[in-house]
């Protein structure tokens, strides 16, 4: 009985970075821009993680284990990706396995960016921040990471080969400065100098 009381404490009690968020991040964005009704304030609406294996064409274990790794990071099953054509020159046929990837909403995108702001940023070596530039010019912000060992929910001595990914951030916000704004309200460390890669 215990155990149930735990799971059902777990699943409804509310991630620490969105308790923040709305208690006082979102204040905080509406005084800054003066918006006018609330549901304009800008908040984060999905994180989408993608990796692209390029090389699963000629071993396919390496997309299996790239699976199993972002599924222990995001805690969701990872989907697979296929190739939409075919490419000759890179022996790609169309339909072909080539990557995959997670959507995370709600909790599980909060849980995951507060992991990721607080825990897995901060164990990347020389880190000094992501870059301002790398917005869509609609409020999506990208960026890469190289290593998934990062997240110490990847086990090191299980790891066959360092793989690379891809964070999108997807927020409502209209604009990239109101995007920016929100992310750095968030956490999310912003640098000076030029580069997109961690």
């Amino acid at each position: 009985m215990a155990d149930e009381a735990t799971t059902k404490a777990e699943i409804t009690s509310v991630p620490r970075l969105k308790t923040q968020y709305e208690e006082t991040i979102r204040p905080k964005l509406q005084e800054e821009f003066s918006y006018g009704n609330v549901m304009e304030i800008p908040k984060v609406e999905k994180v989408v993680l993608n990796i692209g294996l390029g090389e699963a064409t000629t071993n396919p274990k390496l997309l299996e284990k790239a699976m199993v790794e972002l599924g222990q990071i995001t805690g969701q099953k990872p989907v697979m990706r296929r190739a939409k054509k075919s490419v000759s020159n890179f022996k790609l046929r169309e339909g072909q396995p080539i990557g995959c990837s997670v959507t995370l909403r709600g909790s599980m995108q909060w849980e995951f960016l507060d992991r990721l702001l607080t825990v897995a940023l901060p164990r990347v070596r020389d880190f000094s921040g992501v870059s301002p530039k790398a917005f869509d010019g609609r409020g999506n912000y990208t960026f890469g990471i190289r290593e998934q060992t990062i997240f110490p929910e990847v086990d090191y001595d299980q790891v066959e080969r360092v793989t690379g990914m891809n964070v999108t951030v997807v927020t409502s916000a209209n604009t990239d400065a109101e995007a920016k704004s929100l992310l750095t309200h968030l956490g999310v460390p912003f640098r000076q100098s030029k580069g997109d890669q961690l």
